[in-house]
């Protein structure tokens, strides 16, 4: 009977994604597993498009019209069974197309595009195989002719195992000596992916764990679970400096000895290299990294490391959940508060909910850890769906920093119009003195961030968003930190009426230019999304900030978690009032978590730490809760005030974005969605469901789009997904589609 492959192809919409059926060639039948990237035509012109198949049967009579697979990937290039269902996991949940999962989980350099080969259409890899010559011995040295000093050498180097050509040449044995050998049956010379030690220069010198008593209870609860047969998950609470990362090393450590494997979340890649020289450190070079800022190589070569169990350990950012790792035992996901675990592109994934699933799956321990966890984990932990864990003092018994404000309002009235308090100068200026390093928080890129005429009061706006550019004077440009765009030089008249243009606010560029007045001594250290760019930048700022280069670090919400440095005693925070007053039912857990954190920098060695908070409402009670670092009262404000507005935990959050080029094509296409989901929903008896819009975005346009929202508060669940299938079915059924786009996202605070 002949084989029947069900794929999903590449750039499909989701109102057309489905399974379409094709013949499989005698030739491909044996090489082909559900999983398996392949070529097929497509369409009426049979244009070659990359797919996975996703079932595989066999039919007596096929549709004779039924179009033949073209080529096939190699084997080791399909989706494992468990990858494969996390696919399944994506389509299902967060409402993207199939390749779209598919891209997510493969990283670039694994992926195919349709190509020729000898004529014939075939499956080309998006990068050259990073391959590299191994050679080891085959047989005997002959004795005649006599053997020279070289081939002598290569062979006494071959003698404790296969080495690979790189490493022959590094003791002298060049090429043409290894392939003389070969010729003589004496070496056997073969092709393997290249070995890849990113952290090789860090040394690997495990020492012993020495746990407080508080965080021995700790770890012993959660070994328990680790040893337990079934999946478990937890959350570890513990004020900033407790020593949740030694919790978490012994926790690596047992797991394995118990023969299984860890797999290790952090939020930001600023957060990676200090985390990865523990770990380096402490378990060796079975460990693998997975992140954005490795080039596609780089990432090629250590997914491949993990795919072909050379790796005990991965740690990475939010994609690295999609590591191929098999037989794991924990999963870690540290700062779990963090909104970079939420995806903000298709797919539109919770590494949460992922994690949660590869726990399942794996009959693994999930650990979330953070002094400030989100409202949902701990609600779930209070509720009994998971363990809690709590480490309520700092390790060592170090005081947590003393936190003082300085009223902005005070300081304008005084005279001082720089966004720099007088407080906070002589804050930093006796840190100077005393030798010892400040952290600066600002949560805002850039120089000036609004360009506004003097004459007409117009704001100088991106003319592809709706938003202001922001002025960088090292650019001496304007920028539009959305789509890009730049105006360059940077104006100084309106070009509304002509009238001169006031630049007012400010960023990270302009406090720097301010401190090097105020502080002329001072060597100030800035590091924001401008300032990153290079690779491996945040490793080698945050090296250069540890080794005491530099007295200063001014930055953005990356200079904010995690970061341990014995001599920053000093923490000042600016600008942020502008997030306690911002959109989104998170703003004050977003607010209470960023203060908590940062905060936290301070004093975690032995000099005490102190803590300036900038603002214009010293007496707002989330600001005074995470100064104290309150958590218990700051959760208890927030959930009564979850539960009373109908927010998460309580319900689902839903936001359904609209976008076109039209504007009131845009809303229209939103507000027949939302007949059409009320008029599905009536039909369902118990379903819970309130729809609020529809309603312009935060940012109304973005590159060039009109954006609407329709606000969901429901119930996620098999029964609310099939209803908003079958609303994105009738959308497109009434030929909406081009009118407006449609995303999904259930892990929005309110915007897209």
């Amino acid at each position: 009977m002949p084989m029947i492959a069900k794929v999903a192809v590449n750039d499909a919409t989701i109102h057309f994604d489905k399974l379409y059926s094709y013949r499989v060639p005698p030739e491909l039948e044996d090489g082909l597993w559900p999983g398996g990237i392949v070529l097929v035509p497509f369409g009426r012109s049979d244009k070659p498009r990359m797919a996975v198949v996703l079932e595989l049967e066999r039919e007596e009579a096929p549709d004779a019209r039924l179009k033949t697979l073209l080529a096939a990937a190699p084997e080791d290039a399909r989706l494992t069974p468990e990858l494969l269902s996390i696919v399944r996991f994506l389509k299902d949940r967060y409402f993207c197309t199939w390749y779209e999962a598919v891209k997510a989980v493969i990283p670039y350099g694994a992926q195919y595009r349709p190509g020729t080969e000898n004529g014939k259409p075939a499956v080309i890899g998006r990068l050259a195989p990073p391959v590299e010559r191994v050679y080891a011995l085959a047989g005997e040295l002959p004795a005649k002719p006599k053997p020279g000093p070289r081939q002598q050498a290569a062979v006494q180097l071959l003698q404790a195992g296969p080495r690979s050509q790189h490493e022959l040449e590094a003791e002298g044995v060049g090429r043409t000596t290894l392939d003389a050998l070969c010729k003589k049956g004496v070496l056997r010379c073969s092709e393997r992916y290249k070995l890849l030690d990113l952290f090789a220069d860090i040394p690997f010198d495990p020492k012993p764990i020495e746990l407080s008593a508080e965080q021995q209870a700790a770890y012993d609860a959660l070994a328990g679970d680790l040893e337990s047969p079934g999946a478990g998950a937890a959350l570890l609470y513990g004020v900033t400096g407790s020593g949740k990362t030694a919790v978490f090393l012994k926790l690596i450590q047992r797991t394995l000895e118990l023969g299984r494997r860890a797999l290790v979340l952090v939020p930001e890649i600023g957060l990676t290299p200090q985390m990865i020289r523990r770990l380096k450190a402490m378990f060796g070079s079975r460990l693998a990294v997975q992140h954005s800022a490795l080039n596609n190589t780089e990432r090629l070569l250590q997914w491949r490391m993990i795919q072909h169990g050379d790796a005990d350990i991965v740690v990475g950012t939010r994609s690295a959940v999609f590591a191929p790792l098999e037989n794991i035992g924990l999963i870690i996901l540290d700062e779990e508060q963090e909104h970079t675990y939420q995806s903000e592109s298709a797919p539109r994934y919770s590494a949460h909910e992922v994690a949660k699933k590869r726990a399942a799956a794996e009959n693994a321990l999930l650990v979330f850890a953070s002094a400030t966890p989100r409202v949902e984990t701990c609600h779930a932990a209070n509720a009994g769906r998971m363990r809690l864990v709590t480490l309520r003092e700092r390790y060592g018994g170090r005081p947590l920093p003393t936190v003082s404000f300085a009223d902005m309002r005070a300081e304008l009235a005084a005279g001082n119009p720089r966004e720099v308090s007088a407080e906070l100068a002589a804050e930093l200026t006796e840190n100077l003195r005393r030798g010892e390093q400040s952290i600066l928080l600002l949560n805002r890129r850039g120089y000036h961030t609004v360009a506004m005429c003097a004459d007409c009061g117009q704001v100088y706006k991106c003319p592809n968003c709706s938003v202001p550019l922001v002025y960088h004077k090292n650019r001496q440009a304007l920028l539009c930190h959305h789509c890009g765009h730049q105006v360059q030089p940077a104006p100084t008249r309106c070009p509304e009426c002509g009238g001169k243009l006031a630049y007012s606010g400010f960023g990270t560029q302009r406090v720097e230019e301010e401190l090097q007045t105020l502080l002329p001594d001072a060597r100030i250290l800035r590091m924001d999304q401008d300032s990153t760019g290079r690779k491996n930048a945040h490793e080698q700022m945050l090296s250069r900030f540890a080794r005491q280069e530099y007295d200063i670090l001014l930055g953005t919400q990356m200079v904010a978690k995690g970061l341990d440095f014995e001599k920053v005693t000093l923490v000042g925070v600016l600008g942020i009032d502008s997030m306690l007053f911002g959109q989104g039912f998170r703003s004050y857990e977003n607010v209470f978590s960023l203060i908590t954190q940062v905060v936290g920098r301070g004093g975690r060695a032995e000099l005490p730490g102190r803590a300036l908070i900038q603002t214009t409402v010293p007496g707002h009670p989330v600001l005074q809760l995470a100064a104290r670092q309150d958590y218990a009262a700051f959760y208890k404000e927030e959930i009564a005030f979850r539960r009373l507005c109908l927010y998460p935990p309580f319900c689902a959050f839903c936001v359904v974005g609209f976008t076109g080029a039209q504007e009131m094509a845009v809303y229209d296409a939103a507000r027949q969605f939302s007949a059409l989901l009320a008029d599905r929903a009536a039909r369902c008896q118990g379903l819970p469901l309130r729809v609020l819009g529809p309603a312009p975005m935060n940012i109304a346009m973005l590159s060039g789009k009109y954006r609407y929202k329709l606000t969901l508060k429901c119930r996620n669940d098999a029964a609310f997904r099939a209803l908003l299938r079958d609303t994105l079915d009738a959308y497109a059924a009434e030929k909406l589609p081009g009118k407006a786009g449609v995303t999904i996202d259930f892990n929005s605070d309110g915007d897209l």
